[in-house]
């Protein structure tokens, strides 16, 4: 059916974005604004192709990307919470580091064939008409995806860690006086944030398009960071725009077919702007409502905190 394969290539699209914008998401909940999200995931998705290709295995490559990405969220962790720097200037730099480093990094595996990390098919609940091959019958980054956010979700509003990090995120100066270690909360927020792109760039090198081609993040960073504010920093939300985002990103192939078919000359350069446009008019649309955006903003966001001030 071609319905169903739409549907399938727009699950595919859109996990990248829900599962980068999920840790972005517990970052900025600690009061951290981290915009080298772009960066680390295309750090994620050369670190991701690198070791599958050296191990021949591409779920030692997942955790590779995974490492990848934490470990160059310290970079930034250690430049804004140990240093104090400002956070957007060296979320900015960490994203032009990450696209410079993996170029170079990636060179020798361009023209390489990947290799695909392989679809998990749930017994039985695969065997479903139509919705089984759609959400049982998903690599491991789908079922990741799905996993974090009830995973998040639950730690944010259901747990005491959870409540201490939005704390942090909401007044660092009251949670510090309660004893909450800030620094150190932080940190951890930042190395999750870390990960998450890590393995959101992982997804890109090893399932939506298992090989290596430079830059091949293609702004996905900065429309997770959106995303995060589309979604009013909660984690349901944060899934519902992901897959709207990652629509508007394949529309743009099917109307090209689509035109084609009718003699209509679309430009390509027009189509691939969609998701941009998107982007903006969405993030427009959402600062209409500054009550709202207001109320749902972590108040201490981008806000340095140094402990003995």
């Amino acid at each position: 059916m071609i319905f169903e394969a739409i549907l399938l290539t727009i699950i595919t699209a859109s996990t990248p974005l829900v599962i980068a914008s999920l840790g972005e998401l517990v970052t900025e909940r600690a009061g951290v604004l981290n915009l080298g999200v772009e960066g680390m995931m295309i750090m994620g998705a050369v670190g991701a192709f690198a070791v599958a290709q050296m191990t021949g295995s591409p779920y030692i490559g997942v955790i590779a990307g995974i490492v990848s990405g934490a470990v160059f969220s310290l970079l930034f962790g250690f430049l804004t919470l140990t240093l104090v720097a400002n956070q957007v200037a060296t979320g900015l730099a960490l994203t032009i580091l990450g696209l410079g480093a993996s170029g170079m990094l990636g060179e020798s595996f361009v023209g390489i064939p990947g290799i695909k990390l392989p679809a998990i098919a749930i017994p039985l609940l695969s065997d479903i008409p139509f919705i089984g091959p759609i959400l049982f019958k998903q690599d491991i980054a789908f079922y990741l995806s799905i996993a974090l956010v009830l995973g998040i979700n639950w730690f944010l509003f259901r747990t005491r860690a959870g409540l201490k990090l939005r704390a942090i995120g909401d007044s660092h100066g009251s949670a510090h006086a309660l004893g909450i270690n800030v620094i150190r909360t932080r940190y951890l927020a930042v190395m999750f944030g870390g990960a998450c792109a890590g393995l959101a760039g992982a997804q890109l090198s090893l399932i939506y398009t298992p090989q290596w081609v430079e830059n091949m993040s293609a702004g996905r960073g900065w429309i997770a960071l959106a995303l995060v504010v589309f979604a009013s920093w909660r984690p349901w939300r944060v899934l519902i725009g992901g897959y709207l985002f990652g629509a508007v990103g394949i529309a743009q192939l099917h109307a090209q077919i689509i035109g084609q078919e009718f003699g209509i000359a679309i430009p390509a350069q027009f189509l691939s702007m969609l998701p941009y446009v998107a982007t903006v008019v969405v993030l427009v649309l959402i600062s209409q409502n500054r009550r709202t955006t207001l109320i749902n903003t972590p108040a201490s966001l981008g806000k340095p905190f140094v402990p003995d001030r």
